[in-house]
């Protein structure tokens, strides 16, 4: 998935005159991961999904072995789980199979429910269930599970938190699923396939700006965790998960931000009758029990050790089994008291989740009251700190007029008065400027660009908002590309900075060809209409195809500004072009 497919008017990419796909300094470790296996509806328990085609113009590919050639159809298909194989069903014919690989994007469908994916996806059963998986990037997985467990009270340095802990979760942590990596239920980290554009364009920000960042422990990969709420005090992790080693950046400590508003409590009442059979589906207890006690607290109140008459049972494994059986509801962390009264059990508690490590209630309040992420960070995992997983090293930052340079590099700061002179000349240039300063991420590699972007590899570089992101400075001085590229993106932020909703793709990516001098623009008009252009923009196949669109782009701007100057050109910017304007540009499809 390219990012520019999904939301090209917030994110631009700029173009390389020569290959840069072969700069490999400083590369990442072999082992870093750069993608996950992720299980799809694994709550549901599917016996079919049917498959169709993602949108008009595409078809479902999919392959049934290693080595297999690929099927491609246009009509709807279905597969089956028949024990521990599959049945894949397409124009009347019936495939039988151990496992179906599925090209990207395809619309899945089941339970009433229907998905479209941008990333391939792997099909197989277990015990008469289908086992789905998709293969996505790293960061687009955190930018998904950024998008599914915050809310909208989470502005962005406590959504750049999540997203830290998130990742750190996700790459440090062992799962221990059979086929894929992570599920997609909050056993894991939740992932929602449908979030709402909104609310993805923010957690993308999130994860464009923690690149690649994770906790460390002095110098060691940290583990890291989240809940909704912890009650006002964090719970350690041998309070929730019997076993677990001390770890002195997660302690139970008191949380005064969770708090700030004066609480939350919950309470919730579960029959005997339920409790015995969940107890005894999930093996914690045998049916014959008649009181319900608490055995055990830890030093955050959280009870560790529940007793059913002569049974001890972990709380928080009584806690999962409730919510997987009566919904997650009912007991939403274990911090609580409990009564027996006649044939129910009252629940009194605080607390959402198992209170190690982030409070997301906290950290809101911490963001609210402006708090950094890195103070965030320190509230819930004292002494961690964020770092490069691939290097282990901390950002860098180095803060000049209009924009802030982040580098793990320390001689990149010689690179300063270059990015200086192209910030002032993209001002200059345009007649924009922003309130806020720029971040500029250089990053030490380009495989860790492209991880962290999803740009392909003739892309120096990356924009979206206010952030952009580099190929090594080193490189792109040794290229003689430095200069031109940062005040290219530099434009590119303050245009989309004034860009309306209604404003084309062609106008803000022409300004900016225009103003940067470095197009190649064509002096006859270009064959390309405006609209074709914005398509292009959007999703170009080729580094040829999208160069071409750049140039028409540029065509189409320079013709505007000098028809009806810088002025009126960047009140249509904000507003949108009026439609009998096209025709002044000897366009017909405008």
């Amino acid at each position: 998935m390219r990012l520019r497919r999904l939301r090209p008017r917030l994110a631009h990419l700029c173009l390389l005159a020569i290959g840069l796909c072969c700069a490999t300094a400083n590369a990442a470790r072999p082992d870093l991961r750069t993608t996950f296996r992720v299980g799809v509806w694994t709550l549901w328990h599917d016996r079919e999904v049917k498959l169709s085609a993602a949108g008009p113009g595409h078809s479902i590919r999919f392959q049934t072995c290693t080595g297999c050639g690929s099927i491609t159809v246009t009509q709807p298909a279905s597969i089956r789980a028949a024990g521990d194989a599959l049945v894949l069903t397409e124009l009347r014919r019936s495939i039988r199979a151990d496992r179906v690989t599925i090209a990207a994007p395809v619309k899945l469908g089941a339970h009433g429910e229907t998905l479209t994916l941008p990333w391939p996806v792997t099909v197989t059963a277990r015990s008469g269930i289908l086992v789905m998986a998709v293969t996505m990037p790293v960061e687009s997985y955190v930018e998904r599970v950024v998008a599914s467990e915050s809310d909208d009270a989470d502005s962005a340095a406590s959504l750049a938190a999540l997203a830290i802990v998130a990742r750190t979760f996700a790459l440090h942590e062992a799962h221990g699923h059979t086929g894929y990596d992570l599920c997609d239920s909050t056993q894991c980290q939740l992932v929602r396939w449908n979030a709402s554009t909104a609310r993805l364009t923010m957690a993308r920000a999130a994860a464009l700006a923690t690149a690649g960042e994770t906790l460390w422990f002095h110098g060691r990969p940290a583990l890291a965790y989240f809940g909704k709420d912890c009650g006002g005090y964090t719970a350690s992790p041998a309070e929730i998960w019997p076993g677990a080693h001390p770890l002195p950046y997660l302690p139970a400590r008191p949380d005064a931000y969770c708090t700030r508003d004066g609480g939350h409590e919950w309470a919730s009442k579960i029959s005997f009758y339920d409790l015995t059979a969940v107890l005894a589906t999930h093996g914690l207890a045998r049916p014959g029990w008649h009181n319900l006690t608490i055995a055990q607290r830890g030093p955050s109140g959280r009870a560790v050790l529940l007793r059913a008459d002569a049974t001890v049972i972990p709380a928080e494994q009584f806690r999962l089994a409730v919510g997987e059986s009566l919904g997650w509801n009912r007991l939403p962390s274990t911090w609580f008291e409990v009564v027996r009264q006649g044939d129910r059990f009252s629940f009194h508690g605080r607390g959402w989740g198992n209170g190690v490590g982030l409070c997301q209630r906290g950290a809101t309040v911490m963001a609210a009251e402006g708090r950094s992420t890195a103070q965030i960070l320190d509230q819930y995992f004292s002494g961690a700190v964020a770092a490069d997983e691939a290097t282990g090293h901390v950002w860098l930052r180095f803060s000049r007029q209009g924009f802030q340079l982040e580098s793990l590099d320390p001689s990149d700061a010689a690179y300063l008065p270059e990015l200086s002179r192209a910030r002032a000349e993209a001002s200059e240039r345009s007649g924009l400027n922003a309130s806020a300063p720029f971040t500029v991420r250089a990053f030490g590699s380009t495989p860790a660009f492209r991880a962290a972007t999803l740009a392909p590899g003739w892309v120096a570089a990356f924009t979206q908002g206010n952030w952009i992101g580099t190929q090594p400075l080193r490189t792109l001085v040794a290229r003689h590309l430095l200069e031109n590229t940062l005040r290219h993106e530099f434009l590119h932020a303050l245009v989309e900075g004034q860009a309306g909703a209604n404003t084309p793709l062609w106008l803000r990516e022409g300004l900016v060809e225009v103003w940067a001098d470095d197009a190649g623009r064509e002096d006859r008009p270009p064959t390309l209409s405006c609209k074709a252009v914005d398509a292009a923009l959007a999703d170009s196949s080729s580094e040829e195809e999208s160069a071409r669109a750049h140039r028409a782009a540029a065509w189409y701007a320079a013709r505007l500004l000098q028809r009806y100057g810088r002025g009126q050109t960047l009140e249509w910017l904000r507003s949108g072009i009026p439609a009998g304007v096209g025709s002044s540009l000897g366009q017909r499809q405008f």
